[in-house]
């Protein structure tokens, strides 16, 4: 039987940001210094391109989860509709290029492209992470192994969630040498290291509103010298380590930061802050982040704040309404 569950098309909350009060109440507390501080950045130049997704006969395309830009300039995206392959590969015109991964994926999440051109995909149902060849061979498998299940998981089975169990990672990120890091963001909320053949190296974290602790890690970035940032979700907050996981600070008023990316000395992130109003939709903004202090550089408004992607080209991916992705161009 598939692993692919067919009914995953349109909203699913456990994924989103839309959880208990209790869950989020340390995100709720820190809101009003992150609304502050956002409203208090200069707005960032972008030109903004649309992509529309050329679906092809036959298909639908359900939710996009995330989204990489390949190194020959097309689009990757990782999507959730059972009528279509999982990856899909289009050019900047939408077209699709190649697709694959039909029956690979309980809950398909991120995708990321590493250095030498391989894909990298996410499972935040059961934890699996695959390796495939720009065409998608499969090259390689990680399985967390100690995944939990059922009432144990991140977010278990419930009638908000479409009754599919949330267990697994949520983000990847290269560094040299072949060493890997996972946050395991809907599992038992912790960061994973790997080496190159996939052996497990160390691991740090676990539920909770400590240093440390998580409230789903939901993304990775690395400065390229000596310094791991951890989007710390749900607890609002964007958490640094060195690489063994040693904790070295938090940032508590960038909001709820679902993804982020190092570029060319500053942090990048995209974020989403709970409006003061009752009721309000959160904003959801592309923050440029100072990585040494902290501070909010500018922003620019975004659809949503699920995934983020940097060219090095300095073309942006964040982002995805139904069929649609936004490609932001930095404006010299």
């Amino acid at each position: 039987m598939s692993r692919f569950i067919t009914f995953l098309v349109g909203v699913i909350l456990v994924l989103s940001p839309v959880f208990s009060a209790a869950q989020d109440s340390l995100a709720d507390r820190l809101a009003p210094s992150a609304r502050t501080a956002i409203a208090k950045a200069p707005p960032l130049r972008f030109e903004k391109v649309v992509v529309d997704v050329q679906v092809p006969p036959g298909w639908e395309i359900g939710r996009i989860s995330a989204a990489a830009l390949g190194r020959d300039g097309s689009v990757l995206l990782l999507q959730r509709g059972a009528k279509a392959d999982p990856v899909v590969v289009v050019d900047r015109k939408g077209r699709v290029v190649r697709s694959w991964g039909k029956g690979l994926f309980k809950i398909p999440h991120s995708i990321k492209v590493d250095a030498d051109g391989n894909v990298w995909t996410t499972d935040a149902g059961d934890g699996l992470v695959i390796k495939f060849t720009p065409d998608g061979k499969k090259l390689q498998e990680i399985a967390l192994g100690d995944a939990p299940v059922g009432k144990d998981c991140g977010f278990p089975s419930a009638a908000v969630n479409n009754f599919i169990d949330a267990c697994g990672t949520t983000d990847l990120l290269f560094l040299p040498a072949g060493r890997l890091f996972l946050t395991d963001g809907y599992g038992k909320m912790r960061v994973l290291e790997y080496t190159k053949a996939g052996e497990r190296v160390r691991v740090w974290g676990g539920r909770g509103e400590g240093q440390g602790q998580f409230r789903v890690p939901h993304g990775l970035a690395y400065d390229g010298a000596s310094v791991l940032f951890v989007a710390d979700r749900d607890n609002g907050r964007l958490q640094r380590f060195d690489l063994t996981g040693r904790f070295l600070g938090e940032w508590t008023d960038l909001g709820r930061v679902g993804a982020i990316a190092y570029d060319k000395g500053a942090l990048w992130a995209v974020t989403s802050v709970r409006p003061s109003e009752s009721g309000a939709t959160a904003t959801a903004w592309v923050l440029k982040v100072d990585p040494s202090t902290g501070k909010i550089l500018g922003k620019t408004e975004t659809t949503n704040a699920d995934f983020l992607d940097i060219a090095p080209n300095g073309d942006m991916v964040v982002g995805a309404v139904r069929t649609s992705l936004t490609l932001y161009r930095p404006m010299r």
